[in-house]
Protein backbone atom coordinates (compact mmCIF):
# COMPACT_ATOMS: atom_id res chain seq x y z
CA UNK A 1 0.00 0.00 0.00
CA UNK A 2 1.47 3.52 -0.71
CA UNK A 3 2.14 5.47 2.39
CA UNK A 4 0.54 8.73 0.61
CA UNK A 5 -1.95 10.59 3.04
CA UNK A 6 -3.88 13.77 3.05
CA UNK A 7 -4.62 13.63 6.50
CA UNK A 8 -1.58 14.35 9.89
CA UNK A 9 -2.53 13.44 13.11
CA UNK A 10 -2.44 15.44 16.02
CA UNK A 11 1.15 15.63 17.59
CA UNK A 12 0.15 14.99 20.98
CA UNK A 13 -2.25 12.33 20.00
CA UNK A 14 0.18 10.17 17.40
CA UNK A 15 2.45 10.25 20.53
CA UNK A 16 -0.35 9.09 22.92
CA UNK A 17 0.38 5.90 20.44
CA UNK A 18 3.73 5.77 19.28
CA UNK A 19 7.48 5.99 20.58
CA UNK A 20 9.78 8.40 17.53
CA UNK A 21 13.05 7.33 16.89
CA UNK A 22 15.29 10.02 15.34
CA UNK A 23 18.89 9.41 13.12
CA UNK A 24 20.55 12.24 12.33
CA UNK A 25 23.10 12.34 8.97
CA UNK A 26 24.78 16.16 9.56
CA UNK A 27 27.37 16.71 6.72
CA UNK A 28 29.38 19.72 7.33
CA UNK A 29 31.76 21.01 4.99
CA UNK A 30 34.98 21.64 5.84
CA UNK A 31 36.75 25.41 5.26
CA UNK A 32 39.97 24.12 4.02
CA UNK A 33 41.17 26.50 1.67
CA UNK A 34 41.40 23.30 -1.20
CA UNK A 35 39.52 20.47 -2.37
CA UNK A 36 39.54 17.46 -1.04
CA UNK A 37 41.52 15.56 -3.62
CA UNK A 38 42.28 18.01 -5.58
CA UNK A 39 43.95 21.44 -6.14
CA UNK A 40 41.08 23.80 -6.73
CA UNK A 41 40.32 26.71 -4.50
CA UNK A 42 37.15 25.88 -1.82
CA UNK A 43 35.42 28.93 -2.26
CA UNK A 44 31.94 30.03 -1.60
CA UNK A 45 29.82 32.13 -4.10
CA UNK A 46 32.79 32.24 -7.07
CA UNK A 47 31.25 32.10 -10.82
CA UNK A 48 29.87 29.22 -11.93
CA UNK A 49 32.51 25.88 -12.94
CA UNK A 50 35.62 28.01 -12.42
CA UNK A 51 36.77 26.25 -9.36
CA UNK A 52 37.50 23.00 -11.15
CA UNK A 53 40.44 20.75 -12.06
CA UNK A 54 40.25 17.70 -14.17
CA UNK A 55 40.59 15.76 -10.84
CA UNK A 56 37.24 17.27 -9.71
CA UNK A 57 35.80 16.60 -13.04
CA UNK A 58 36.87 12.88 -13.44
CA UNK A 59 38.31 12.91 -16.84
CA UNK A 60 40.31 10.01 -17.73
CA UNK A 61 43.76 9.30 -16.32
CA UNK A 62 43.43 11.98 -13.54
CA UNK A 63 44.67 10.79 -9.67
CA UNK A 64 43.48 12.04 -6.47
CA UNK A 65 45.81 13.35 -3.50
CA UNK A 66 44.42 13.59 -0.48
CA UNK A 67 43.77 17.11 1.82
CA UNK A 68 45.64 16.41 4.61
CA UNK A 69 44.07 19.69 6.30
CA UNK A 70 41.02 18.46 5.55
CA UNK A 71 42.10 14.84 7.47
CA UNK A 72 43.35 17.07 10.57
CA UNK A 73 39.83 18.58 10.74
CA UNK A 74 37.88 15.52 10.47
CA UNK A 75 39.79 14.01 12.90
CA UNK A 76 39.37 17.60 15.49
CA UNK A 77 35.15 16.85 14.72
CA UNK A 78 35.89 13.34 15.82
CA UNK A 79 37.39 14.39 19.40
CA UNK A 80 35.24 17.24 19.67
CA UNK A 81 32.15 14.57 19.34
CA UNK A 82 34.34 12.35 22.38
CA UNK A 83 34.82 9.99 19.29
CA UNK A 84 37.26 6.86 18.78
CA UNK A 85 39.91 7.76 16.23
CA UNK A 86 41.02 4.96 13.73
CA UNK A 87 44.69 3.76 13.42
CA UNK A 88 44.23 3.34 9.91
CA UNK A 89 40.75 3.70 7.81
CA UNK A 90 40.68 3.66 3.64
CA UNK A 91 38.73 5.53 1.48
CA UNK A 92 35.69 3.48 -0.45
CA UNK A 93 33.99 4.41 -3.78
CA UNK A 94 30.16 5.04 -3.38
CA UNK A 95 29.01 4.38 -6.51
CA UNK A 96 25.51 5.62 -8.23
CA UNK A 97 25.13 8.13 -11.24
CA UNK A 98 23.62 11.89 -11.19
CA UNK A 99 24.41 14.53 -13.27
CA UNK A 100 26.38 16.75 -10.29
CA UNK A 101 28.64 13.44 -9.42
CA UNK A 102 30.45 13.58 -12.81
CA UNK A 103 32.40 10.64 -11.59
CA UNK A 104 29.69 8.76 -11.68
CA UNK A 105 30.70 7.62 -8.05
CA UNK A 106 31.37 9.93 -4.64
CA UNK A 107 34.70 9.53 -3.02
CA UNK A 108 33.84 8.48 0.79
CA UNK A 109 34.36 6.07 4.09
CA UNK A 110 32.32 3.01 4.48
CA UNK A 111 33.30 0.35 6.98
CA UNK A 112 36.07 2.18 8.63
CA UNK A 113 35.25 5.79 9.11
CA UNK A 114 38.27 7.80 10.17
CA UNK A 115 36.12 8.35 13.98
CA UNK A 116 33.55 6.19 15.23
CA UNK A 117 31.92 5.29 18.87
CA UNK A 118 31.43 9.07 20.00
CA UNK A 119 28.38 10.63 22.09
CA UNK A 120 27.20 14.30 22.41
CA UNK A 121 25.37 15.39 25.70
CA UNK A 122 22.27 17.99 24.28
CA UNK A 123 20.74 20.01 26.88
CA UNK A 124 17.32 21.33 26.01
CA UNK A 125 16.02 24.76 27.64
CA UNK A 126 14.80 23.22 30.47
CA UNK A 127 17.93 21.75 31.53
CA UNK A 128 17.30 18.28 31.04
CA UNK A 129 20.16 16.38 29.28
CA UNK A 130 19.96 13.92 26.08
CA UNK A 131 22.92 11.53 25.35
CA UNK A 132 22.64 11.59 21.32
CA UNK A 133 25.39 8.03 20.30
CA UNK A 134 27.16 8.94 17.38
CA UNK A 135 27.88 5.88 15.45
CA UNK A 136 30.49 7.64 12.94
CA UNK A 137 32.00 10.55 11.35
CA UNK A 138 33.58 10.17 8.03
CA UNK A 139 35.05 12.08 5.35
CA UNK A 140 33.65 12.57 2.03
CA UNK A 141 33.55 14.59 -0.96
CA UNK A 142 30.65 16.96 -1.67
CA UNK A 143 28.52 16.89 -5.32
CA UNK A 144 28.48 19.61 -7.57
CA UNK A 145 25.16 22.21 -7.56
CA UNK A 146 22.46 21.94 -9.60
CA UNK A 147 19.89 24.80 -10.70
CA UNK A 148 16.51 24.20 -12.15
CA UNK A 149 15.79 26.68 -14.71
CA UNK A 150 11.72 27.54 -15.58
CA UNK A 151 9.15 26.63 -13.08
CA UNK A 152 7.84 28.19 -10.17
CA UNK A 153 9.53 26.41 -7.60
CA UNK A 154 13.12 26.15 -8.61
CA UNK A 155 12.74 22.68 -7.88
CA UNK A 156 13.75 19.98 -11.18
CA UNK A 157 9.80 19.39 -10.99
CA UNK A 158 8.36 21.44 -13.86
CA UNK A 159 11.81 23.00 -14.66
CA UNK A 160 12.52 23.62 -18.18
CA UNK A 161 16.43 22.54 -18.07
CA UNK A 162 19.03 21.75 -15.33
CA UNK A 163 22.11 23.77 -14.68
CA UNK A 164 25.28 22.41 -13.80
CA UNK A 165 27.54 24.02 -11.28
CA UNK A 166 30.79 22.18 -10.30
CA UNK A 167 32.94 24.38 -8.11
CA UNK A 168 30.96 22.43 -5.08
CA UNK A 169 32.64 18.97 -6.45
CA UNK A 170 34.94 17.75 -4.58
CA UNK A 171 34.60 20.06 -1.33
CA UNK A 172 35.70 18.03 1.74
CA UNK A 173 33.19 16.85 4.13
CA UNK A 174 32.33 15.10 7.39
CA UNK A 175 29.33 13.53 7.37
CA UNK A 176 28.36 12.63 11.28
CA UNK A 177 25.86 9.65 11.83
CA UNK A 178 23.80 9.11 15.09
CA UNK A 179 23.01 6.06 16.11
CA UNK A 180 19.25 5.24 16.85
CA UNK A 181 17.68 8.12 19.18
CA UNK A 182 14.95 6.61 21.31
CA UNK A 183 13.08 7.80 24.46
CA UNK A 184 12.96 11.37 23.62
CA UNK A 185 8.92 11.41 23.43
CA UNK A 186 6.89 14.82 22.47
CA UNK A 187 10.69 16.46 22.82
CA UNK A 188 11.96 15.12 19.59
CA UNK A 189 11.40 17.95 17.51
CA UNK A 190 13.06 20.23 20.07
CA UNK A 191 16.33 17.09 20.32
CA UNK A 192 16.19 17.30 16.84
CA UNK A 193 16.91 21.03 16.77
CA UNK A 194 18.99 21.33 19.56
CA UNK A 195 21.45 18.83 18.23
CA UNK A 196 21.74 20.07 15.11
CA UNK A 197 22.72 23.47 16.84
CA UNK A 198 25.70 21.83 19.36
CA UNK A 199 27.26 19.90 15.99
CA UNK A 200 27.19 23.39 14.20
CA UNK A 201 28.48 25.11 17.05
CA UNK A 202 30.97 22.69 17.84
CA UNK A 203 32.50 22.75 14.39
CA UNK A 204 32.27 26.82 14.14
CA UNK A 205 33.99 26.51 17.49
CA UNK A 206 36.48 24.60 15.81
CA UNK A 207 37.28 26.70 13.41
CA UNK A 208 36.95 23.67 10.92
CA UNK A 209 33.43 25.04 8.86
CA UNK A 210 32.29 28.09 8.41
CA UNK A 211 29.30 26.77 9.78
CA UNK A 212 26.83 28.65 7.65
CA UNK A 213 23.83 26.76 7.43
CA UNK A 214 22.09 28.83 4.48
CA UNK A 215 25.16 28.38 2.55
CA UNK A 216 24.55 24.58 2.86
CA UNK A 217 28.07 24.67 5.19
CA UNK A 218 25.86 22.07 7.66
CA UNK A 219 23.32 19.97 6.50
CA UNK A 220 21.00 17.74 7.81
CA UNK A 221 18.89 14.54 6.89
CA UNK A 222 16.36 13.90 9.18
CA UNK A 223 15.16 10.37 9.10
CA UNK A 224 12.05 9.73 11.47
CA UNK A 225 10.28 6.32 12.32
CA UNK A 226 7.67 5.37 14.74
CA UNK A 227 6.87 1.83 16.74
CA UNK A 228 3.64 1.23 18.59
CA UNK A 229 3.71 1.88 22.54
CA UNK A 230 5.24 -1.20 23.68
CA UNK A 231 7.06 -2.13 20.83
CA UNK A 232 10.64 -3.31 20.51
CA UNK A 233 11.11 -3.40 17.00
CA UNK A 234 11.87 -0.04 15.20
CA UNK A 235 9.19 1.28 12.13
CA UNK A 236 10.26 2.08 9.05
CA UNK A 237 12.07 5.44 8.27
CA UNK A 238 12.03 7.84 6.10
CA UNK A 239 14.50 10.54 5.53
CA UNK A 240 14.54 14.24 5.15
CA UNK A 241 17.24 15.48 3.04
CA UNK A 242 19.25 18.58 2.96
CA UNK A 243 17.22 20.38 5.98
CA UNK A 244 19.47 24.00 6.36
CA UNK A 245 17.87 25.68 9.09
CA UNK A 246 17.86 24.65 12.80
CA UNK A 247 13.58 25.49 12.46
CA UNK A 248 13.13 23.91 9.36
CA UNK A 249 14.83 20.52 11.52
CA UNK A 250 12.49 20.95 14.07
CA UNK A 251 9.39 21.54 11.71
CA UNK A 252 9.94 18.48 9.79
CA UNK A 253 10.71 16.16 12.49
CA UNK A 254 7.59 16.85 13.86
CA UNK A 255 5.70 17.36 10.52
CA UNK A 256 6.96 13.38 9.94
CA UNK A 257 5.52 12.27 13.49
CA UNK A 258 2.30 13.26 12.45
CA UNK A 259 2.36 12.09 8.86
CA UNK A 260 3.80 8.80 9.86
CA UNK A 261 0.75 8.60 12.66
CA UNK A 262 -1.49 9.02 10.11
CA UNK A 263 -0.30 6.47 7.79
CA UNK A 264 -0.19 3.95 10.40
CA UNK A 265 -3.44 4.83 11.44
CA UNK A 266 -5.16 4.14 8.29
CA UNK A 267 -3.64 0.91 8.16
CA UNK A 268 -1.07 1.49 5.41
CA UNK A 269 2.36 0.89 5.63
CA UNK A 270 5.02 3.77 5.73
CA UNK A 271 7.39 3.14 2.90
CA UNK A 272 11.08 3.85 3.10
CA UNK A 273 11.91 7.10 0.72
CA UNK A 274 13.85 10.10 0.72
CA UNK A 275 11.62 13.09 1.18
CA UNK A 276 11.53 17.09 0.38
CA UNK A 277 10.82 19.76 2.99
CA UNK A 278 9.25 22.60 1.96
CA UNK A 279 9.35 26.01 4.14
CA UNK A 280 6.53 27.76 2.72
CA UNK A 281 3.74 25.10 3.68
CA UNK A 282 6.06 23.46 6.43
CA UNK A 283 5.90 20.21 4.54
CA UNK A 284 7.65 16.99 3.21
CA UNK A 285 6.49 15.37 -0.39
CA UNK A 286 8.12 11.88 -1.27
CA UNK A 287 11.42 11.74 -3.26
CA UNK A 288 12.55 8.68 -3.92
CA UNK A 289 13.09 5.24 -2.76
CA UNK A 290 15.63 4.90 -0.13
CA UNK A 291 18.75 3.05 -1.29
CA UNK A 292 20.17 0.62 1.28
CA UNK A 293 24.18 0.25 1.37
CA UNK A 294 24.39 -2.84 -1.48
CA UNK A 295 22.99 -0.64 -3.93
CA UNK A 296 25.51 1.71 -3.80
CA UNK A 297 27.96 -1.11 -4.43
CA UNK A 298 31.06 -0.01 -2.14
CA UNK A 299 34.42 -1.27 -2.72
CA UNK A 300 37.70 0.25 -1.73
CA UNK A 301 39.07 3.02 -3.45
CA UNK A 302 42.06 1.76 -5.58
CA UNK A 303 43.85 5.11 -6.19
CA UNK A 304 44.24 6.05 -2.61
CA UNK A 305 46.39 4.63 0.21
CA UNK A 306 44.93 4.15 3.66
CA UNK A 307 45.37 6.61 6.00
CA UNK A 308 47.47 5.60 9.12
CA UNK A 309 46.84 7.61 12.33
CA UNK A 310 49.45 7.57 15.41
CA UNK A 311 48.91 8.64 18.91
CA UNK A 312 51.08 11.23 18.62
CA UNK A 313 49.28 12.65 15.98
CA UNK A 314 46.04 12.32 17.54
CA UNK A 315 47.16 13.84 20.83
CA UNK A 316 49.06 16.58 18.85
CA UNK A 317 46.09 17.73 17.26
CA UNK A 318 43.35 17.06 21.09
CA UNK A 319 45.68 19.69 22.57
CA UNK A 320 44.51 21.90 19.78
CA UNK A 321 40.73 21.51 20.72
CA UNK A 322 39.43 24.86 21.91
CA UNK A 323 37.12 24.75 25.19
CA UNK A 324 33.71 23.28 24.41
CA UNK A 325 30.83 25.28 24.22
CA UNK A 326 29.22 23.79 26.62
CA UNK A 327 31.72 24.46 29.05
CA UNK A 328 31.90 27.62 27.84
CA UNK A 329 28.54 28.77 28.04
CA UNK A 330 28.37 27.62 31.79
CA UNK A 331 31.42 30.05 32.45
CA UNK A 332 30.27 32.46 31.26
CA UNK A 333 26.98 32.43 32.52
CA UNK A 334 28.77 31.97 36.52
CA UNK A 335 30.70 34.92 35.58
CA UNK A 336 28.58 37.75 34.09
CA UNK A 337 26.00 36.35 36.89
CA UNK A 338 23.10 36.24 34.31
CA UNK A 339 20.10 35.05 35.62
CA UNK A 340 19.06 31.52 33.20
CA UNK A 341 16.44 33.43 31.04
CA UNK A 342 18.86 36.41 30.42
CA UNK A 343 21.65 33.77 29.55
CA UNK A 344 19.20 31.62 27.56
CA UNK A 345 17.78 34.75 25.50
CA UNK A 346 21.72 35.67 25.29
CA UNK A 347 22.41 32.39 23.55
CA UNK A 348 18.96 32.42 21.80
CA UNK A 349 19.72 35.61 20.14
CA UNK A 350 22.92 34.37 19.04
CA UNK A 351 25.14 37.50 20.44
CA UNK A 352 27.51 35.09 22.82
CA UNK A 353 30.70 36.35 21.13
CA UNK A 354 29.58 39.74 20.55
CA UNK A 355 28.70 40.33 24.49
CA UNK A 356 32.47 38.16 25.25
CA UNK A 357 33.99 40.58 22.96
CA UNK A 358 32.21 43.77 24.29
CA UNK A 359 32.74 43.19 28.02
CA UNK A 360 36.61 41.84 27.54
CA UNK A 361 37.16 45.14 25.28
CA UNK A 362 35.68 47.19 28.94
CA UNK A 363 32.37 47.33 29.19
CA UNK A 364 30.89 45.73 32.23
CA UNK A 365 28.43 42.20 31.80
CA UNK A 366 24.82 44.06 32.40
CA UNK A 367 25.57 46.91 29.75
CA UNK A 368 26.94 44.45 27.02
CA UNK A 369 23.34 42.41 27.59
CA UNK A 370 21.79 45.64 27.09
CA UNK A 371 23.20 46.71 23.99
CA UNK A 372 23.43 44.20 22.35
CA UNK A 373 20.04 42.53 23.69
CA UNK A 374 18.50 45.58 23.24
CA UNK A 375 18.77 48.45 20.97
CA UNK A 376 21.26 46.56 18.70
CA UNK A 377 18.54 43.68 18.08
CA UNK A 378 16.17 46.38 17.84
CA UNK A 379 17.47 47.95 14.39
CA UNK A 380 18.46 44.64 13.57
CA UNK A 381 15.14 43.04 13.20
CA UNK A 382 13.80 46.78 11.95
CA UNK A 383 16.32 46.55 9.09
CA UNK A 384 15.92 42.60 8.45
CA UNK A 385 19.09 41.46 9.18
CA UNK A 386 21.41 39.27 11.54
CA UNK A 387 22.46 41.08 14.45
CA UNK A 388 26.09 40.32 12.62
CA UNK A 389 25.52 41.84 9.61
CA UNK A 390 24.78 45.72 11.34
CA UNK A 391 28.16 46.00 11.52
CA UNK A 392 28.66 46.94 15.44
CA UNK A 393 31.77 46.27 16.65
CA UNK A 394 32.76 45.80 20.64
CA UNK A 395 34.44 48.71 20.40
CA UNK A 396 31.16 50.67 19.90
CA UNK A 397 29.34 49.80 22.57
CA UNK A 398 32.45 50.18 24.93
CA UNK A 399 32.54 54.07 23.41
CA UNK A 400 29.17 54.51 23.34
CA UNK A 401 28.93 53.61 26.90
CA UNK A 402 31.82 55.40 28.21
CA UNK A 403 29.72 58.54 26.99
CA UNK A 404 27.46 58.04 29.02
CA UNK A 405 29.43 57.22 32.05
CA UNK A 406 31.09 60.54 31.43
CA UNK A 407 27.45 62.07 30.98
CA UNK A 408 28.66 63.44 28.06
CA UNK A 409 25.35 62.05 26.29
CA UNK A 410 22.24 60.23 28.13
CA UNK A 411 20.71 57.25 26.85
CA UNK A 412 18.56 58.53 24.29
CA UNK A 413 20.98 60.37 22.74
CA UNK A 414 23.60 57.04 22.53
CA UNK A 415 20.74 55.65 21.02
CA UNK A 416 20.82 57.73 18.22
CA UNK A 417 24.95 57.59 17.92
CA UNK A 418 24.82 54.39 17.17
CA UNK A 419 22.14 54.71 14.83
CA UNK A 420 24.69 57.16 13.07
CA UNK A 421 27.77 54.88 13.60
CA UNK A 422 25.72 52.09 11.65
CA UNK A 423 25.33 54.34 8.94
CA UNK A 424 29.10 54.83 8.62
CA UNK A 425 29.63 58.35 10.42
CA UNK A 426 32.65 57.62 12.56
CA UNK A 427 32.86 56.57 15.84
CA UNK A 428 30.58 57.60 18.71
CA UNK A 429 32.77 60.59 19.62
CA UNK A 430 33.45 61.76 16.08
CA UNK A 431 29.67 61.60 15.86
CA UNK A 432 29.02 63.79 19.69
CA UNK A 433 31.74 66.38 18.09
CA UNK A 434 30.37 66.57 14.31
CA UNK A 435 26.92 66.63 15.54
CA UNK A 436 26.98 68.67 18.48
CA UNK A 437 25.21 66.10 20.09
CA UNK A 438 26.69 66.53 23.98
CA UNK A 439 24.46 66.60 26.77
CA UNK A 440 23.14 70.38 27.82
CA UNK A 441 24.40 70.70 31.12
CA UNK A 442 25.24 74.33 31.33
CA UNK A 443 23.74 76.14 34.23
CA UNK A 444 22.30 79.51 32.05
CA UNK A 445 20.90 77.16 29.91
CA UNK A 446 19.27 74.73 32.05
CA UNK A 447 18.07 77.39 34.33
CA UNK A 448 16.01 79.87 31.13
CA UNK A 449 14.16 76.79 30.00
CA UNK A 450 13.31 75.38 33.56
CA UNK A 451 12.02 79.01 34.49
CA UNK A 452 10.16 79.16 31.03
CA UNK A 453 8.62 75.35 32.01
CA UNK A 454 7.66 76.47 35.20
CA UNK A 455 6.03 79.58 34.30
CA UNK A 456 3.88 77.34 31.67
CA UNK A 457 2.92 75.26 34.55
CA UNK A 458 1.95 76.76 37.80
CA UNK A 459 -0.17 73.93 38.69
CA UNK A 460 2.71 71.19 38.54
CA UNK A 461 5.17 73.74 40.62
CA UNK A 462 2.51 74.27 42.97
CA UNK A 463 2.28 70.21 43.50
CA UNK A 464 6.29 70.19 43.74
CA UNK A 465 5.85 72.76 46.54
CA UNK A 466 3.41 70.31 48.69
CA UNK A 467 6.04 67.57 48.49
CA UNK A 468 5.08 66.09 45.19
CA UNK A 469 8.73 65.31 43.90
CA UNK A 470 7.36 63.14 40.93
CA UNK A 471 5.84 66.22 39.71
CA UNK A 472 9.49 67.14 38.72
CA UNK A 473 9.08 64.64 35.62
CA UNK A 474 6.44 67.16 33.84
CA UNK A 475 8.61 69.57 33.61
CA UNK A 476 11.08 66.96 31.87
CA UNK A 477 9.05 66.99 28.90
CA UNK A 478 9.16 71.18 27.74
CA UNK A 479 12.71 71.18 29.08
CA UNK A 480 14.10 68.48 26.54
CA UNK A 481 12.45 70.12 23.97
CA UNK A 482 13.91 72.83 24.66
CA UNK A 483 17.26 71.40 24.73
CA UNK A 484 16.47 68.93 21.68
CA UNK A 485 16.42 66.29 24.06
CA UNK A 486 20.06 66.61 25.03
CA UNK A 487 19.78 68.45 28.82
CA UNK A 488 21.04 66.68 32.30
CA UNK A 489 18.26 65.04 33.30
CA UNK A 490 19.55 64.57 36.92
CA UNK A 491 21.21 68.64 36.89
CA UNK A 492 17.45 70.10 35.82
CA UNK A 493 16.23 67.98 38.67
CA UNK A 494 18.62 70.16 40.96
CA UNK A 495 18.25 73.22 39.38
CA UNK A 496 14.08 72.88 39.98
CA UNK A 497 14.56 72.15 43.64
CA UNK A 498 17.18 75.30 44.03
CA UNK A 499 14.70 77.78 42.55
CA UNK A 500 11.89 76.46 44.92
CA UNK A 501 14.21 76.12 47.33
CA UNK A 502 13.65 72.39 48.61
Amino acid sequence: MSNYTDELVDFDTALDSYDPVLGFEVHVELNTKTKMFSDAPNAFGDAPNTNVTPVDLGLPGVLPVVNKTAVEYSILIGLALNCQIAEKCGFARKNYFYPDTPKNFQTSQYDDPIAYDGYLDIELEDGEVFRVEIERAHMEEDAGKLTHMGGATGRIQGADYSLVDYNRAGVPLVEIVTKPIVGAGKRAPELAKAYVAAVREIVKNLGVSDAKMERGNVRCDANVSLMPKGADKFGTRTETKNVNSLRAVEHAVHFEIERHAAVLDSGAKIVQETRHWHEDTRSTTSGRPKSDADDYRYFPEPDLVPIVTTAQWVEELRSRLPEPPAERRKRLKAEWGYADKEFRDVVNAGVLDEIEQTIAAGATAAAARKWWMGEIARLAKAADKDIADLGVTPATIVELNSLIEAKKINDKIARQVLEFAIAGEGTPSEIVEKRSLAVVNDDDALGKAVDDAMAAMPDVVEKIKGGKMQAIGALMGPVMKATRGQADAGRVREIVMEKLGL
